[in-house]
């Protein structure tokens, strides 16, 4: 039985006659990426070579308003810290909690009543937590 004229073969021969990433071979070595750094939830080197070990105060309580009855735990009051190095230490939070979270605002939330295990990683960092409230 053949083919017939206005019908397209559909066993998987032929080649598609053009390679669309052929000429991207001739442009020789690529420049290479960012260069990675170290993980910017480690404390920052004081001037004297040490590492930083009081980055202020950082406030650290349990928040159900507004949420459905849902318990967060938030930590607010950094101060001199950027949002990138804010958002690592919030996944590193999370991941040791086993919880999500999120950053709003210039605060970390964790979702559950996590204090004292923030309250551990946040003094590892550098911080001085205080936990606010009931």
């Amino acid at each position: 039985m053949a083919a017939k004229p206005n019908k397209i073969s559909i066993d998987g021969g032929g080649d598609l006659g053009q390679n669309p990433f052929a000429a991207l071979g001739g442009l020789g070595d690529l420049p290479d990426g960012p260069t990675p750094t170290a993980s910017s939830a480690s404390p920052k080197p004081s001037k004297r070579g040490q590492p930083n070990r009081n980055r202020g105060r950082v406030e650290i309580r349990r928040l159900t308003g507004g949420r459905g009855g849902k318990t967060v735990t938030a930590a607010s009051g950094f101060k001199g810290i950027g949002g990138a190095e804010l958002t690592q230490l919030a996944k590193s939070i999370q991941k040791s909690c086993g919880a999500g979270g999120t950053v709003k605002n210039g605060q970390i939330e964790i979702q559950g009543d996590k204090r004292d295990q923030v309250a551990a990683i946040l003094t590892e960092a550098g911080f001085q937590p205080v936990i606010a409230g009931g």
